[in-house]
């Protein structure tokens, strides 16, 4: 049955309709869903999100839309779209799971009062993060922007830091009232400052709660000093110990300001799109979960390893890249995340022949002693994380290959699960 609903304005939002689906479901145009112009400035916006992710978001159908395997939200003029990952229980306890897995996978720490006190049953996940942001920013400028010394040159009557003698004997040869001074000034007009502020006054356009608009709408005049940056995303950041306390909003507003699209047309925003494939969050949670779980010298993830099936005159062809080879004693594991649902009724488990196959290349390569196969729990599975749903063995030489599952529902139990997984015997 469809998940999908219309979460209406209340009297603390501005008026604009927000549905909810899974991944997958389809939303209808129909008296109680989209109309055709909110379907068809979705799936505009989608389609150009699609080509920078790679991936399908909407695709149309007869009766509307229908998502693909992303979660996140879209949203345009009068109307947006939360899709949320196709997981057991109520939107807002699947809306809190997301959240966590998006902060392990994108290193954003949020504790868990801070997550208590969203309201994950009545805001779609946009609203959500826009507060959790708003609230954070507001304390730490409460104590004060970020500051840097920042070159100066001005014609001053009193000499202030160093006298610019070549200035002062051409441009102001004929003014000896004043002296051209060079000095260092504490400044608020920092790149940091400026990509924040390009954040908030992005999140000003989309954000519905009262609430939140009210936080924003502060943390704007306290930018006021800031210049308006021309293209935040190029600003020469420099994150060190005298501003520890913005690294993490900084990682929040480059995810809100990076996912964004402009219309070509006019150079107006005409949407916003805040995506996240299935496939690449699940891979990237469990990879950064399985490094909290074993140690990360143990674990080496995706992008810090690779190798190949064959050579050619010493040249690698064929490179693999499994997403996480945990190192052992007497050998490695090789872990591979497949945001599948197994099939609890086929003694296979529906367990893809393609998917045996990229494993035993793996292992080939790095010469594994075992291998694990790692799919999502789901109600439909009789076993429970964390045990191993099948223990097969390679038929050559007897190798352990496991198909484990994880419950994505409940993050706060992941890292825990891996660690029985990868050490159970």
């Amino acid at each position: 049955m469809a998940r999908s609903s219309l979460l209406s304005p209340t009297r603390n939002e501005r008026r604009s309709r927000s549905f909810t689906c899974e991944e997958w479901e389809e939303l209808r145009c129909d008296r109680d869903g989209l109309t055709p112009a909110e379907a068809h400035r979705l799936h505009v916006l989608a389609e150009r999100a699609a080509r920078r992710l790679k991936t399908a978001v909407l695709a149309r159908t007869p009766r509307g839309l229908k998502a693909g395997q992303v979660v996140g939200v879209l949203a345009v003029p009068g109307c947006s779209l939360e899709i949320l990952p196709k997981i057991d229980g109520e939107d807002g306890a699947v809306r809190a799971a997301l959240i966590r897995m998006l902060a392990v996978a994108e290193g954003l720490p949020i504790a868990e009062g801070e997550l208590a006190a969203l309201d994950t049953q009545r805001h779609d996940l946009l609203e959500l993060l826009i507060g959790l942001f708003a609230n954070r920013l507001l304390a730490a400028v409460r104590r004060g922007l970020p500051r840097r010394y920042v070159a100066h040159e001005e014609d001053l009557r009193l000499l202030r830091g160093r006298l610019d003698v070549k200035r002062q004997t051409t441009h102001l040869a004929v003014r000896p009232d004043r002296l051209a001074c060079r000095f260092d000034e504490l400044s608020e007009n920092t790149p940091l400052n400026r990509v924040l502020k390009a954040a908030v006054a992005r999140l000003a356009g989309l954000a519905r709660s009262l609430a939140n608009l009210r936080l924003l709408t502060e943390l704007a005049s306290r930018f006021e000093a800031v210049a308006v940056s021309p293209d935040p995303l190029r600003e020469p950041v420099r994150l060190d110990r005298t501003n520890d306390d913005f690294h993490t909003l900084h990682r929040l507003a480059r995810l809100f300001l990076r996912r964004d699209w402009q219309s070509t047309a006019g150079g107006r925003a005409e949407g916003f799109a805040l995506l996240f494939p299935m496939n690449d969050l699940f891979e990237k949670f469990i990879a950064r979960s399985l490094q909290r779980a074993l140690g990360a010298g143990r674990v080496r993830l995706q992008s810090k390893l690779h190798s190949a099936l064959v050579d050619e005159n010493d040249h690698p062809m064929f490179t693999l890249i499994p997403d996480a080879v945990i190192d052992a004693p007497d050998n490695a594991i090789i872990l591979d995340t497949k945001w599948k649902h197994l099939d609890g009724a086929d003694c296979k488990r529906g367990v893809k022949k393609e998917d045996i196959y990229q494993l035993l290349a793996y292992a080939t390569a790095w010469k594994a002693k075992r291998l694990i196969l790692l799919y999502p729990w789901h109600e439909g599975l009789q076993r429970q994380p964390p045990d191993i749903e099948r223990r097969w063995r390679v038929a050559a030489d007897g190798r352990p290959f496991d198909v484990a599952i994880i419950d994505v529902g409940c993050p706060r139990k992941v890292v825990e699960t891996l660690r029985a997984i990868v050490t159970q015997v």
